[in-house]
Parts: structure tokens; C-alpha cells; sequence
């Protein structure tokens, strides 16, 4: 498939994520090229304050794609639509969906797609979160059915920030957890780079591994009818299809 041909996923991110593209990008390469919109720089905002204002102007951030033909848009945020709930979440997407003329989902909405295509009830909440962000992913989850059976926070160094989480620092607060070999964890947040650490957290056992990046990609595919292309050298997708059925 060339480049002028395949299909193009538009993907909304925070300005400072520096993880959602290249590792969405990974997993949707070649069937799909990927194009962003950011949302504003927010200067001397609290996290919450900027996450409330990324719902106000989402509207305006996808109308930023202008007349590029996209085949689905992703809204790699999970933050700020836990703020809005499932419902909440749900009618916004949908109505952006409206407006463009195209599929949209957040990344948590392509997660609880993901979920109830693999039957996951319930979860192991792995969150790089604010506390009080942890404590709102989690009341978001189990509203939309999800039981959240534990929550493994993950630290950068002595802090909370997704965005500097380190593949030692996710594979070592994990195996501190001292989980399951069978049990579905989630990993959530799209800033979090998890691609590497995920090899070494999956090895040698039967947990279901999900992301928000790995499910939004899923979604993308699924939604155009793609399957998973040869660029795809995680597996990642791969391990999610072999209990699907399916190519994503």
C-alpha cells in the first residue's frame, strides 16, 4: 500500500504527549497514516482547569483536520473525558461525529470497545494519575460496568507524571504489584510509553494487555475494516486478535 493511498486516522493530543502518535502511528503503519490536531497551550492552568478547557474547545480542535479526508478520528485524551462520564462521553463523540461526517471515539471509549469485544468485566487499573485523576478514571470505568478488582499506581521517580514514566520504572512498580498471570490490566493514559515495558510485563503469562493507545488503534482499524499491517512488530495487537478472532 503507498502512502497517498492508504487510509488516514486524524488523532486529537495534548500539546506536551509525546508518546500517543509514534506508538498509535506504530500500530496502525501501513494501512493507515496518521495526522494530528493538538489541543492548546494552557499556560498557568492547573491540570484540571486544562482538562475541562480541552472538552470546551474540542469541537474547534477537530474542526482544525479542515477538509483532510480521515477515515476516523481518534481523541487521545482519556483525562479529560472522564470528566464528561461514559454518557457524557459518549454524546460528545457522537456529535462530533455528526458534525465531520466520521467516525470519532475517545480513548476511553475505544477502550470499553475493546473490552466488551474480549468479554473483560473486570480489570487491573494500572494508572501513572494524580490521585485524585486516579480516583476519577476509576469511578468512570466502573460506571460503565467495569469492575476495577485493584489499582497499581505508577510513580516517575517520587512523582505522579505519565509523561516521564520510564519502561524501568512501569516494569518495576507492576512486578512490586505482584499480579495474576491471568488478569486484564489496563493501562491507562495515552502519555505513557508502554510498548517495551509491555513485552517484559507480558512474558511468560495469559494477561490481557491493554492501553489506551493500543485500544485506540484497535478501534481505528476496526472502524475502517483494516487489519493489522506488517509494521506491527509489538505483537501487541496481534495477542488482542488471537482471543477476538478477529484482525485487530
Amino acid at each position: 500500500m503507498s502512502l497517498q493511498s492508504a487510509e488516514r486516522l486524524g488523532v486529537v493530543v495534548p500539546s506536551g504527549n509525546a508518546a500517543a502518535e509514534p506508538e498509535i502511528g506504530n500500530l496502525v503503519r501501513p494501512a493507515m497514516n496518521v495526522h494530528t490536531s493538538r489541543f492548546p497551550i494552557l499556560p498557568g492552568r492547573t491540570l484540571r482547569e486544562r482538562l475541562d478547557t480541552y472538552n470546551e474547545h474540542l469541537d474547534e480542535v477537530v474542526a482544525g483536520f479542515g477538509g483532510l479526508k480521515l477515515g476516523a478520528v481518534v481523541v487521545a485524551c482519556s483525562g479529560s473525558h472522564y470528566l464528561l462520564g461514559p454518557d457524557g462521553d459518549r454524546a460528545l463523540c457522537e456529535k462530533l461525529a455528526e458534525a465531520g461526517g466520521r467516525p470519532v471515539a475517545s480513548s476511553t471509549l475505544a477502550t470499553l470497545d475493546t473490552c466488551a469485544d474480549l468479554g473483560v468485566r473486570d480489570i487491573v487499573l494500572v494508572s501513572p494519575y494524580e490521585p485524585w485523576l486516579t480516583d476519577l478514571s476509576r469511578a468512570f470505568w466502573e460506571e460503565a460496568g467495569l469492575t476495577v478488582s485493584r489499582v497499581v499506581p505508577i510513580r516517575a521517580g517520587d512523582r505522579f507524571s505519565p509523561y516521564d514514566v520510564s519502561t524501568d520504572d512501569l516494569v518495576r512498580q507492576v512486578a512490586e504489584a505482584g499480579l495474576g498471570d491471568d488478569e486484564a490490566l489496563l493501562l491507562t493514559g495515552t502519555g505513557m510509553f508502554t510498548f517495551d515495558a509491555l513485552r517484559q510485563i507480558g512474558e511468560g503469562n495469559d494477561r490481557i494487555l491493554l492501553t489506551s493507545n493500543i485500544c485506540s488503534a484497535r478501534w481505528a482499524l476496526k472502524q475502517t475494516g483494516l487489519p493489522v499491517g506488517p509494521a506491527e512488530e509489538t505483537g501487541l495487537l496481534r495477542r488482542l486478535a488471537a482471543r477476538t478472532g478477529g484482525t485487530a
